[in-house]
């Protein structure tokens, strides 16, 4: 599989992936996903799952076809300290109040399964970048 059409598959299932989750919590088991702020309540649907780990997927994307396209060396480890503390802070809003454990619980493996989808998928080495070619020809002095 080419570099491109890996990193649309792990931009794909990193969608597909919260998604799963918030239909374990909501639908099957029952769990509304809310978070409260005051009077005003956010129900969490599927919709906006998506849409966010969208975002993401295509904001981390963009972030590192923009290190390898200017050369920054080491892009792909570059790219993932960035993505490792982009996660890290994600879990800053889970520690506030307006939730219950079960909306905790199920936003964090949301954001876990992103990044688990979107890490290791977006950094992988193209097989042909990895592979040196084959001269089809004897070197001289062979």
């Amino acid at each position: 599989m080419s570099g491109r059409g890996r990193r649309l598959a792990a931009s794909g299932l990193a969608v597909l992936a919260p998604v799963m989750v918030w239909l374990v919590a909501d639908p099957v088991l029952g769990h509304r996903l809310r978070i409260t702020d005051g009077e005003q309540t956010l129900d969490i649907g599927a919709a906006p799952v998506a849409s966010v780990a969208l975002l993401a997927s295509l904001a981390g994307w963009g972030l590192l076809a923009t290190l390898e396209r200017f050369g920054v060396r080491r892009a792909r480890a570059v790219w993932t300290g960035v993505a490792v503390a982009v996660l890290a802070l994600s879990f800053l809003p889970l520690t506030g109040d307006g939730m219950d454990g079960g909306t905790r619980g199920a936003l964090a493996l949301m954001h876990l399964a992103v990044a688990a989808a979107l890490i290791p998928g977006l950094r992988a080495k193209d097989t042909a970048d990895a592979t040196p070619p084959v001269p089809s020809r004897p070197l001289a002095g062979s």
